[in-house]
């Protein structure tokens, strides 16, 4: 069995897989610092109260884009499953061609996810969107050539934005709402993030694929913690809210001879 660990900025996305099966998925906070031993007894606990003996477990594969998590996660997996895990960073194998000026810039999650796009869809030019703390756009060609894509605020940071940056805008619950144009302050701010979030995935969405993808098809994809509230609306082809964990999943197998 194998355990891939996506350490964003708000959760840490886990899942075990069984070959090539997603056994489990499960999530729990980062923005807290957490000692190895609580990340290790939480991790072994979540696996026992699934049915899923933790001595199974053979392999961890990890994409952190929080650095002082990495320490206690590393930790966690030697004193507790007696693994060395697989960091997915820079100099690791991945099939791509990093199109940046500076390849080290590019976040290890998006790398993953473009890593599951290239393996799942070969031969074709993929979007992946992904609707975390921040949304992302990650273009990849049909000769897997990874050309990044804009970085925008998520939904939650847009919430919170309007909330500490306004003397009156409350906090409001993440939904989508009934109609453009409610009657009520909170509807109005469920509103304009859903909305505006909607029409922003889409145009630039359209923008990305005209402008990278000239030559042959393309295919969209939707993923991360907000992507299924608009999984109905056309912003996407397919919603893949395990991206990141196959692509961690694929990412170890291409590295595992340089670790033996």
């Amino acid at each position: 069995m194998i355990l891939t660990l996506d350490v964003g900025n708000s959760q840490i996305f886990a899942g075990v897989f069984e070959e090539d099966k997603l056994r489990l998925q499960f999530r729990k906070s980062s923005k807290n610092q957490v000692s190895s031993d609580e990340i290790g007894v939480f991790f072994r606990t979540v696996l026992r109260e699934n049915d899923i003996d933790p001595t199974r477990l053979k392999q961890i594969s990890i994409s952190s884009v929080v650095p002082d998590l990495v320490h206690s996660l590393t930790g966690a997996c030697q004193k507790y499953f007696d693994i060395q895990p697989f960091l997915l960073r820079p100099g690791a194998k991945t099939g791509l061609k990093i199109r940046y000026h500076n390849p080290l810039e590019v976040g290890s999650d998006r790398i993953a996810n473009a890593i599951a796009a290239a393996r799942l869809y070969p031969g074709k030019n993929v979007l992946v969107i992904d609707f975390g703390t921040a949304t992302t756009f990650s273009a990849v060609t049909a000769d897997r050539d990874y050309l990044g894509g804009p970085i925008l605020p998520g939904l939650r940071l847009s919430m919170e934005a309007l909330e500490s940056g306004t003397a009156r805008l409350p906090v409001v619950e993440i939904v989508k709402p009934q109609e453009l144009m409610p009657k009520s302050t909170v509807e109005s701010i469920q509103s304009g993030l859903y909305f505006g979030h909607l029409a922003m995935a889409r145009e630039l969405g359209r923008q990305i694929r005209e402008q990278c993808f000239r030559k042959g098809d393309s295919i969209t994809l939707g993923t991360g913690g907000f992507g299924r509230i608009f999984d109905k609306e056309k912003a996407f082809d397919v919603f893949s809210p395990d991206l990141v964990l196959q692509g961690l999943r694929f990412a170890l197998e291409m590295n595992e001879s340089e670790r033996k």
